[in-house]
Parts: structure tokens; C-alpha cells; sequence
């Protein structure tokens, strides 16, 4: 929902592009206002200085949500992860603008090291819990492992979905034979397990660095003025990163950097969309 002052006739585009310093702004993992200004507040503020120009935050409830508003212009900007950028690109046209350079974000493959399981392929038949329907790093990513070693992971292995937690403690019991994860997330848990000998798991298989958390930029907003947030940000980052990083809840971010990024750099989610029985990649799964 922008604030902007528009100039009339043939001069609409020039106008908005000199005129438009209001903009609105989403983050998909968040849902309401209250929550976005505490998590997020400190990164408009940092936005804000290192562009000059205004930001407003716009609540949404769902990725489907964001979605909804960026097509209909209701919000310019949109803070994701690659998963849900996919489907927003695919519905919209939104494009990357800049890269949320997330430390270890990469995923994993983990059985116990008693279970006889060495390698991907002898997780044929066998049954690996997977963590939220949709989530780049603890579904998609974990199957795509599985599809890079020549395993089906639709038809050759038995999935179920849970939480971390409780996928962790089910691998611990011995009632799945594996879980796929993120592998930073999954590391925490395993150090608060001190009870537990340092080689009862085993990582069988990785993926390498995952593509970026991004903001991205609705196909409404002139590309001049996407142009001109994406530099302000990259010579501003330092202070962008600590407006980012602020509060708790985005602690994955610490050590992060902010890149310039372009769409190509998601095909190999989309290849992850293809292998985990989603080709279209133009719904969000589980949602």
C-alpha cells in the first residue's frame, strides 16, 4: 500500500518514480503487526536511514497472503525464504533484489550410527521424517539430497512430516530410520543432548550452501527506483545487518551478509519443487 504522490497523464511513470518514497513492506514467517514491529522494527528503522525513504510495515498471515498482496499492489517489498520466493515469482513475476546471506544454511541427512544405514541408498524402504510441508531446508532440501544419490524421494522411501524436535527424539528412539533437516537447527539440538555419547549420529549426506532468504521487489515498482533501495542497502550494510539482526528471533541471520542476487540463483529449488512431486511450483505446499 504506497504512499505516493502521483504527477497526471504521460508523466504518471516519471512521477512515481521521483515522488515515491513511501513503500510497504511484508516478511512472510511473521504473522501480525505486533510481532513484525517487535522482530522487524529495528531493520525498517536501518532501512529507512540508509535509503531515505519511508517504509511501512504490511501484516500478512500466510505466504499465500503476501502473494495476494504483491499482485494487487498492495506491497512493494517482501522479506522470504527461497521456497516461498519460487511460488511468489511464478504468481507474480516478483524478482530478488537482495540476498540475505544466511551462515551454514545448507541441510542434511542424519541416522544414528548403530542403525546400519551408510550411506543415501540404504534408505530404500526405509522410513525418514522430513520437518514443515514446504520448508526449503527441512523438506525440499532433504529430498533433493535423497534425489542427488539416485533415491526417489516420493516412491522409494516411507516420509513422514513433523517438528525438529520431535523428529530428533524419534530418531533417538529408533522410530525412523532417518531425519532430514536443516543442518545448523538440527547441530543445536544435538549439543543440548550431553547425556548422549558425540558419535550416537551420523550425517549420511549434505547439501551444499542453499540459495539465499531474500527481499524481494513486487513487478509494480519502477525498476529506477528497485535500483535505487538495492544500492542504498549494499552501501549501507553494516548497519542494514544489525538493524536485521536485532532481535532473538532472527538469530539465524547473525554473521550474515547482504549480496545482490538475480532469479537464476533459485533453479535449484525449483529442481527441489520437481523431486519432491511438485513440477508447477505454482502453489505453496501445505498451505
Amino acid at each position: 500500500m504506497k504512499s505516493v504522490i502521483l504527477g497526471l497523464g504521460l508523466a504518471v511513470s516519471t512521477a512515481f518514480a521521483a515522488q515515491a518514497d513511501t513503500w510497504s513492506i511484508a516478511v512472510t514467517d511473521v504473522e501480525g503487526m505486533e510481532r513484525l514491529q517487535l522482530e522487524w522494527g529495528p531493520f525498517k528503522d536501518t532501512l529507512e536511514a540508509a535509503t531515505g525513504e519511508t517504509f511501512e510495515f504490511y501484516a500478512v498471515n500466510s505466504r499465500t497472503a503476501a502473494a495476494e498482496a504483491l499482485r494487487g499492489e498492495t506491497v512493494d517489498f517482501v522479506v522470504s525464504g527461497p521456497a516461498e520466493y519460487v511460488v511468489i515469482n511464478k504468481l507474480t513475476e516478483a524478482t530478488p533484489l537482495i540476498g540475505l546471506g544466511r551462515p551454514d544454511y545448507h541441510c542434511a541427512i542424519i541416522t544414528r550410527a548403530d542403525s546400519g544405514i551408510n550411506t543415501i541408498a540404504d534408505l530404500e524402504g526405509k522410513t525418514v521424517a522430513f520437518g514443515d510441508i514446504g520448508s526449503t531446508s527441512n523438506m525440499l532440501c532433504p529430498m533433493q539430497i535423497l534425489a542427488d544419490h539416485g533415491l526417489d524421494p516420493i516412491n522409494d522411501i516411507e516420509k513422514i512430516h513433523t517438528s525438529r524436535n520431535i523428529a530428533h527424539e524419534s530418531l533417538k528412539n529408533g522410530e525412523v530410520d532417518a531425519i532430514g533437516s536443516n543442518a545448523g537447527s538440527w547441530l543445536n539440538v544435538r549439543n543440548d543432548e550431553t547425556d548422549l555419547p558425540y558419535g550416537f549420529f551420523k550425517m549420511i549426506g549434505r547439501s551444499g550452501d542453499l540459495p539465499n532468504d531474500m527481499i524481494m521487489v513486487g513487478a509494480h515498482v519502477p525498476a529506477e527506483a528497485a535500483a535505487r533501495v538495492q544500492t542504498a542497502i549494499l552501501e549501507n550494510k553494516d548497519s542494514v545487518i544489525a538493524g536485521i539482526t536485532a532481535h532473538e528471533e532472527n538469530d539465524k541471520y547473525v554473521g550474515m551478509d547482504l549480496v545482490a542476487i538475480d532469479d537464476s540463483a533459485y533453479d535449484y529449488v525449483r529442481s527441489m519443487y520437481s523431486n519432491a512431486g511438485y513440477p508447477q511450483f505454482d502453489n505453496f505446499i501445505g498451505e
